[in-house]
């Protein structure tokens, strides 16, 4: 997964692979093999060349950087997934007719947090889906109303498959 962060301020490029507990990253031209394990929900313990590292994070909201303290550091933190950024904008306006939320990767539908029906703002949260190890919330693209939920949680899902319909 390759994505853009912006770390105080400062432009990276970041590459993340994941085996299990490995974690390889690159970050711009360095790279790094870390053992990685959460003991809690955002806090992870990070094991490079003998070391051990912990990282809390804070999630604000949808458009709000992340709060990473590592040790008595803390830093400000955007990340930038080109795809999803290509995506958003190849999926064009949705403020007339129907928009379809679709996954990006395959994976399991952990969460189905709306009912068909629902009325959502943009940005609300819909489903979430587990891929690589990661829970990611799939949002409404624009204010409306759930037509369709088209999986159900516990279901494995297909790259680009369409789970939800907003109207």
């Amino acid at each position: 997964m390759k994505l853009q962060a912006d770390i105080g301020g400062d432009q990276h490029t970041v590459e993340i692979k994941r085996d299990d507990r490995l974690l390889f990253a690159k970050v711009d031209d360095r790279e790094y093999e870390l053992d990685l394990s959460e003991p809690e929900p955002g806090v992870f313990l990070f094991k490079h060349d003998g070391r051990v590292y912990e990282a809390s994070v804070i999630k604000g909201e949808t458009e709000a950087p992340m709060q990473v303290r590592i040790g008595s550091k803390e830093y400000e933190v955007r990340i930038n997934d080109p795809k999803r950024l290509r995506s958003a904008s190849a999926t064009g306006d949705h403020s007339n007719g129907v928009a379809e939320i679709k996954t990006a990767m395959p994976g399991k539908v952990v969460r189905v947090l709306l009912a068909a029906g629902a009325q959502v703002n943009k940005g609300d949260a819909i489903l979430v889906v587990e891929a690589m190890k990661m829970q990611n919330e799939l949002k409404a693209p624009k204010a409306g109303v759930v037509k369709e939920i088209r999986a159900a949680e516990g279901s494995t899902v297909g790259a680009g498959e369409v789970l939800a319909t907003i109207e």
